[in-house]
Formats: structure tokens, sequence, C-alpha cells
């Protein structure tokens, strides 16, 4: 049946689920099944809190529970890699938040994991299926912009508390993989218009006090085999939250002013020689967008945008960018639990 809902396991008890699961979850009328957390009170609670129909006593009694088909996993960073893993042995479909894996070697298992699995996985760049991001794309396509000459991506906020595990280097935290993979991977979303994928030329960043070998800001500069290059810029200690995507052409250009975050501003303004409009997308999240997305293929087998090859590809990136700015790739934080 196309109509039959998803059966969503969540591993955690993340504030973020509310926004990118719980939500597109009861606007698709699919079920949450279960939740795990370490902390079994708190499973309780935002079971309680979102409608969530059991908690179960661990992520590995989740992964393994008949009656979970999706896994979504939004725990920290360095938990990514090892419960994705877990989940796809477990035979089940995957929504993962980004990035997939703390670095490149780990991503390559999740995607040998997918391979075994023949089951659905998927890195949560949810921003892609937004009309704002789709609109971006499709103004390079019908060429009213021109030929492509440059991407500026900026990811910037202010700083999370210190005791945040985005800050954490065995839990796989830095700037880059919590903002700066959105920065980055809309850059390489805009190779069909650019003769193929970006490559990394130069990389500098700082790195957070008190925290050795966690960056707190890098800058990134790209180049596409047409020529045009690209700048990605993410900040996790900024004086205010900046989420933009600037496309520039050779006729014009276009700014989405949130890309991130359409359902908080959905503008795109466009800039040609017959002056500027702005256009308004839409402000359904794109949490839901992704969902539906999600669900069309499980259900329809409706093609995907993203995969394991896009996840491992784009982790790739992250590793050359830390490389090149002088910070350690982020380490495994566990190996792949086996029950």
């Amino acid at each position: 049946m196309t109509d039959e809902p998803l059966r969503i396991g969540v591993l955690g008890a993340a504030r973020i689920a509310g926004l990118a699961i719980v939500g597109p979850a009861r606007a698709g009328g699919h079920r949450l099944v279960a939740v795990a957390a370490r902390d079994h009170a708190r499973a309780t609670a935002f079971a309680e809190q979102h409608g969530v129909e059991r908690v179960v006593g661990s992520y590995a009694e989740l992964v393994a529970d008949p009656e979970v088909e999706v896994v979504y996993n939004p725990l920290a960073n360095g938990l990514h890699g090892p419960w994705n893993v877990a989940a796809l042995a477990a035979g089940k479909h995957v929504l993962t938040e980004k990035p997939s894996a703390s670095n490149a070697e780990e991503a390559a298992e999740v995607h040998e994991a997918v391979t075994k699995a023949g089951t659905v996985f998927m890195e949560g760049f949810h921003y892609v299926f937004h009309p704002v991001t789709r609109r971006l794309h499709e103004l390079l396509e019908s060429g009213e912009l021109g030929e492509l000459r440059h991407v500026e991506t900026v990811m910037a906020m202010p700083a999370p508390p210190d005791s945040d595990p985005r800050w954490s280097l065995p839990l796989a935290g830095g700037a880059v993989m919590d903002v700066g993979c959105y920065a980055l991977h809309a850059q390489r979303m805009v190779a069909p218009w650019a003769g193929g994928a970006p490559r990394l030329v130069a990389a500098r960043g700082g790195e957070r006090a008190d925290a050795p070998g966690v960056d707190e800001w890098l800058d990134a500069d790209l180049e596409f085999p047409n020529g045009a290059t690209g700048s990605a810029r993410c900040h996790m200690a900024h004086h205010e939250v900046r989420f933009s995507c600037r496309i520039v052409g050779s006729r014009g250009e276009a700014t989405a002013l949130n890309f991130v975050q359409p359902h908080l501003d959905d503008r795109v303004v466009v800039r040609t020689a017959a002056g500027e409009r702005t256009e308004e997308l839409g402000r359904r999240p794109s949490y839901t967008y992704q969902l539906d997305a999600f669900a069309a293929r499980l259900r329809e087998g409706a093609p995907l945008a993203l995969d394991a090859d896009d996840a491992l590809t784009t982790m790739r990136l992250i590793d050359d960018c830390y490389r090149a700015a002088g910070f350690p790739v982020r380490p495994r934080s566990v190996p792949a639990p086996t029950g």
C-alpha cells in the first residue's frame, strides 16, 4: 500500500527530533512507534510530549524491534556511524542526521552496510527538498542567471554552551560537522551546472579555545570544472545567525536568505539586468518535504536525491577541509554495536 504509514523508531531524545521527525511524521500520518535514550526518564518524557507509542530500554533494543521499519538517528555526531551500521545490519531503513559518520573511513563502512542490507539510507540534508533550493537550481537550469560563475554559502550561528557535545572532539564535534557540512553540501549540489563536482583549493580555520582540535570556524575555497569558484564559510561562534546561499551567474545572481531554515525565511532575491525581485517559496518545513520524499521512496519506489554515495562523497570533502586547514579528521568514537 502506497499510503501505509511509516513505522519510525527514534534513537535518543534530541531536541532536533521535534522539528526534524515528530512534526513531519504527524503531517504525513506516519507512526512514531518507539524511542530509546540513555536516560529512560528522558525517553519517557519525550514519548509523552510527542505521542510516541512505546519507550524501549536501549538503542540496541530499538534497532532490533520488529515493529520498527525506519530508524531515525539524531544522536551526537560520533554515534551516527556506529548506530547507522547497526540499524542497517538489522535490516532497517535509516534516516540519519548529518553527517552520516565521524570521518570518511567510517562513512565507507556505512556505505558498505547499505549495500549489504539493500535498504534505503539517507543523510538528512533536508534543505535539498524545499522549494527554496529547488528554485535556485531552476534559475540555473532555465538560463536566467547565465553560466555559473560563483557560489557563496554561509553557515554561521552563535556559540552553543561549552558543555555542548558539538564542541567535543571525541564526539566528532566542530563547526564543519555541525553547520559547515550544509555549506559544503550546497556547493556540491550545483555540480550539474558547473561541469561536475567541486574540488577543494584551500581551507583555513580557527580552533575553539580550550577544545584542542575542534574548529570554531572554517572557510573553504573550491573550484568547479567549468572554472566557477565556490566559497563555503562556517562559523559556530558568530554574533548572529546567517544561513545564506548566493549563486552568481554571467547574467545575474540569486540569494536564498535562509536556505537551511526556510520555515523561518523563504525568500529568494533575484537580481538581473531586468531588475530585482523577491520570490517567496513557502514556509512549509523542509523536514516535512524530506520525510515525504523518503516515504515516497519506500512506498512507491520514487527516486531519492540523497543516498549513501552522496553521504560518502560529502564526508570525504569534510575530511579534506579539515586536513587543508590543519585540523585532524574527526576520530572514530566507538565501534559499531553488535547487539
